[in-house]
């Protein structure tokens, strides 16, 4: 398959104010590509779109900001008719917003699960529906969604995250075949533990609860390989070498992990640190 090129593609990137959306955001312009950047932080898109005007983009890219909560109906809205009424149609979706917490599962709020599953998997699902017809009208269209590797080995204290990446696996594994004869293209990438802001915005979570793993990425190495994935038009893609070691050993003996996560519980894994 032909690699995709990203000149003059219509993207809009979810979570662009911190970390890999930003990154991703800067890079996807930088390359060519007319680029919607949402998140909610109104001052931090601002001054996504300054770097942006200060870098230029010298093969035609464009960047734009708009910001909105991607779990309101109402800013999802204002985002759909944007896209309709500037490009008319869409070629990528990127799926970055998110949220974590850390804790037992028993001693958290019970709406903790709601919140994460809220920003995680139900506002994907939603915004995706409501944009398909102008993704599926697009060149080439993709939809990419960043996981994690714990929706392939969930661990404790983190019960929540888990869950809702799971669920965002399945729903990807099961629309990529669904959308197939429709002409989109579904990429979904799996980052380990990676240096953002992701901790400081933790939902239900004592102040100053920390979460360690082995090894971190930073956000530009993060972002460098979802958009190879992206050209590459790969389908799932686990970005790091500790990443398929944990998924390598889970699968060779899932009760031994087990036992090694009870025993260090709190020291293994960990939700990607992203947005």
């Amino acid at each position: 398959m032909a690699r995709r090129s990203l000149k003059g593609k219509r993207i809009l990137v979810t979570g662009a104010s911190s970390g890999i959306g930003r990154s991703l955001s800067l890079r996807l312009a930088q390359q060519g590509a007319q680029v919607l950047a949402t998140a909610r932080r109104k001052e931090r898109l601002a001054q996504l779109q300054q770097e942006a005007d200060q870098i230029g983009m010298d093969r035609g890219g464009r960047l734009t900001i708009l910001s909105g909560d991607v779990t309101q109906p109402a800013d999802r809205q204002r985002w759909q008719e944007w896209v309709g009424d500037h490009w008319g149609s869409l070629d990528g979706l990127v799926h970055n917003a998110g949220a974590g917490a850390i804790g037992p599962f028993l001693e958290a709020p019970v709406e903790r699960a709601r919140k994460v599953m809220e920003v995680d998997f139900f506002a994907v699902t939603d915004l995706t529906r409501e944009l398909f017809s102008l993704l599926q009208s697009g060149d080439q269209p993709f939809l990419l969604a960043v996981g994690s590797v714990l929706a392939h080995r969930a661990v404790p204290d983190k019960s929540e995250y888990c869950a809702a990446k799971f669920a965002l696996r399945g729903w990807c594994d099961s629309v990529r075949v669904e959308w197939r004869p429709l002409g989109v293209e579904v990429i979904l990438v799996h980052p380990s533990t990676t240096r953002t802001e992701f901790f400081d915005r933790l939902i239900d979570t004592p102040s100053g609860t920390a979460s360690r793993s082995i090894g971190e990425a930073s956000a530009d190495r993060v972002a460098d390989c979802l958009m190879a994935a992206i050209r590459q038009r790969k389908r799932d893609v686990v970005l790091t070498a500790a990443g398929n070691l944990l998924l390598w050993a889970n699968r060779i003996s899932p009760s031994l992990m087990d036992r090694i996560l009870a025993k260090h519980r709190g020291n293994s894994g960990g939700p990607p640190a992203r947005r």
